[in-house]
């Protein structure tokens, strides 16, 4: 497929805004969380590129595999995910009505990222939800949110209930559907999204296994120190270069 390159026609800024979500997309498919064609990862556009009284957000183009999806090929929408530059690929309006309650309610949103996981769909419609039992599962609960199921979400009515429940967690768990988070930049939200799986992964393998241990709820409160140590104070950018070198060992497409 060939996709005309906008590198030169979008500023220095967005291209690497482009680049960095198209390099989400592809890990998100190389780590086995995509579901075909369907669900989403927005990118908000700073101010300074799209204008202060402008939200203009990036997003896939609907019926792409996400390993096909190139910083080219994003189509920059706006809050009502209207096309802002022409495209010759189609948006899925249903499926932004998540992403955009996020940006709307969430000024540090500079990404959202959802998945249909097995495994996070598994946990989403156990009562208990999250558990303690897991290293991985103290950084979810540290900053966790529960949205109850109200069918496909494609109505806007359904966006200030989304929007109450979230309120200033990062992870949130849409029960009966799938995981989404909130990260200040695409490495942040990838970082909370491997967290986000492993911990549902881990959750199902220890309750096939028998009784279980829980971790100590005092070291949860703590818990947002700790991952600062872990990361430096970086956050997922500590991260997220190993993943670029990791992806373009395997396919530099990405950046086209």
């Amino acid at each position: 497929m060939h996709i005309p390159s906008l590198k030169k026609l979008v500023s220095d800024q967005e291209w690497q805004l482009r680049c960095d979500l198209a390099a989400c997309y592809r890990l998100v498919a190389l780590y086995g969380w995509s579901d075909l064609v369907f669900t989403h990862i927005s990118a908000k556009l700073p101010e300074e590129v799209a204008g202060a009284s402008a939200h203009h957000f990036l997003i896939n183009p609907y019926g792409l595999m996400f390993d096909e999806i190139t910083a080219s090929s994003l189509v920059k929408v706006d809050g009502l995910c209207n096309k802002v530059i022409d495209s010759p690929f189609p948006v899925n309006p249903a499926g932004f009505v998540i992403h955009s309650a996020v940006h709307e309610a969430r000024a540090d949103a500079g990404c959202v990222l959802h998945t249909h996981t097995r495994a996070g769909v598994a946990v989403s419609a156990q009562a208990c939800g999250i558990l303690p039992i897991s290293q991985q599962s103290t950084f979810v609960l540290a900053s966790l949110a529960y949205h109850s199921y109200e069918g496909v979400a494609f109505r806007d009515d359904e966006k200030p209930r989304l929007q109450a429940d979230l309120g200033r967690a990062n992870f949130l768990m849409l029960r009966n559907h799938g995981l989404l988070v909130v990260g200040k930049t695409i490495a942040d939200a990838f970082l909370a999204m491997y967290t986000f799986e492993n911990t549902c992964r881990i959750q199902l393998d220890a309750q096939a296994g028998g009784a279980l241990t829980e971790v100590n709820p005092q070291i949860v409160k703590g818990v947002g120190e700790a991952m600062r140590v872990q990361t430096g104070g970086m956050g997922g950018a500590f991260a997220w270069p190993s993943l670029i070198r990791k992806l373009d060992r395997l396919d530099e497409s990405y950046k086209s």
